[in-house]
């Protein structure tokens, strides 16, 4: 077998292989050997058919897989051996003049066209800088969420009239263009939250309304043509509701709202275990350090998107983007032409950044442990149950949960890329200068939401 590489350009190279009887026979015969053992073929006691039989019926297909097997196998060695960072994977370059018998005698030749990482240097200083925020809790948002922790604990009612964050559990039906009521249309009986209608107009008209009570609405205006809302009240498919303009009948069934529970001991006990906190004071103080939690990972992921920016705009270099447009063709047959110019410059802008990453953690010699890896999927797992309740899962049982949790290759995978990330932007943080600035909450989001 000869391997030779041939040089396009510093980004290209064609990896030629060539392949002789000698290099792929011993494999082809030990596949036919134990084809034959396997093989249950009328005639023939198990594991007694002749080699030359399977030669026979089924060699070409046996010689088929071996030489591909034999490809895969010399053409990553070779990649592994000539240290050749390579993007994406190996495409095979046809060749339509080459014909082969495959008859257990070819002399073969295969190309493959390889992708090349660029090469470069990263140099952060102290003269990069990024801004990093520290979020205050502005009033509005601390009663907002003990308004919701309140609600969450308090008990269902059922009042004569609807007001403001009411749910309506009411009988949805589509009129025609008439008002009458369209004959076979969409019908379903849904909670409408009141607190999620976006027009004000048809928020009011809401208000005031009592079972049996009946009103004409644009369900599209309502909620700001969300269609997955629309489909989800409606019971119907996204598109379909997407497309829908039909007006709606809306029958009350009946009022339900949601009390917000005391402030009183109980309700602590509930919701920070039984004597952690015994005044309202405390329990707003609790909350308060809480949103500030939450909000300093909201500063992080801003800061790391900033950092994430910063790095690809700081180091300059081209990738074989034309390989990779063919590379992202021949793995996603259902990539349409259009779909592929309008979703490359953020694949490749992602890419840099994956190279960005490799090479700090290389020059750097950044180990990621697993200690790491578990201690990281601990906490996501933890932040998932928060979410639901409260009261923290023992620890103990957070740990087994864990482990169940990365025994999943694509979680572990998962994880340790977000370590890896994560190791890398601790270690840009700590060359590049960090200009912190207060800023309160409301603030913040709209400065996330204009970017």
């Amino acid at each position: 077998m000869n391997i030779t590489q041939e040089k396009v350009d510093a980004l290209n190279a064609v990896v030629k292989i060539n392949i002789n009887p000698e290099d792929y026979q011993p494999r082809v015969d030990k596949a036919i050997k134990e084809n034959a053992k396997k093989a249950k073929l009328p005639g023939f006691r198990p594991g007694m058919v002749p080699a030359s039989h399977i030669k026979r019926m089924y060699g070409k297909s046996i010689l088929v897989d071996e030489i591909n097997n034999l490809l895969s196998d010399s053409l990553n060695k070779y990649i592994d051996e000539q240290k050749l960072e390579v993007l994406g994977q190996p495409l095979p370059k046809l060749d339509d003049d080459k014909e082969y018998n495959w008859d257990f005698n070819d002399n073969f030749e295969f190309n493959y066209e390889l992708g090349l990482a660029p090469e470069f240097n990263i140099d952060f200083s102290s003269k990069d800088k990024a801004t990093q925020y520290v979020i205050k809790v502005d009033d509005e948002t601390l009663a907002s969420r003990i308004k919701n922790i309140r609600r969450s604990y308090g008990k269902m009612t059922n009042p004569d009239v609807s007001a403001d964050d009411d749910v309506l559990y009411a009988e949805l039906v589509q009129l025609s263009p008439d008002g009458s009521v369209f004959e076979d249309g969409i019908s379903n009986t849904a909670s409408v939250r009141l607190d999620q209608i976006k027009d004000e107009a048809i928020k009011a008209s809401l208000i005031g309304l009592k079972k049996d009570d009946v009103l004409t609405f644009d369900i599209q205006k309502a909620f700001d043509n969300d269609a997955p809302k629309v489909a989800g009240l409606l019971k119907i498919e996204e598109d379909e509701a997407a497309d829908l303009k039909s007006n709606f009948q809306l029958t009350v069934k009946n009022v339900n709202r949601l009390e917000e529970s005391d402030l009183n001991q109980e309700f602590f006990d509930k919701l920070f275990g039984e004597g952690t906190v015994t005044t309202e004071a405390e329990f707003t103080a609790r909350i308060t350090e809480e949103l500030e939690a939450m909000m300093v990972q909201d500063s992080e992921r801003k800061l790391q998107d900033d950092i994430y920016k910063l790095s690809v705009a700081k180091v300059e270099f081209n990738l074989p983007d034309e390989f990779l447009k063919r590379w992202l063709k021949a793995t996603n047959e259902k990539l349409t032409d259009e779909e592929l110019e309008g979703g490359y410059n953020d694949f490749a802008t992602n890419l840099k950044w994956t190279l960005i990453e490799n090479k700090i953690i290389k020059d750097n010699k950044i180990e990621i442990k697993y200690e790491e890896v578990f201690e990281l999927a601990k906490v996501r797992l933890d932040q998932q149950f928060r979410m639901y309740s409260p009261q923290p899962i023992p620890d103990e049982q957070l740990g087994q949960y864990t482990v169940q949790y990365l025994q999943n290759k694509e979680n572990a995978n998962k994880i340790f890329e977000e370590v890896k990330a994560l190791r890398v932007f601790d270690f840009i943080k700590s060359v590049i200068t960090l200009d912190k600035k207060d800023i309160l909450f409301t603030d913040f989001n709209k400065l996330v939401s204009e970017k």
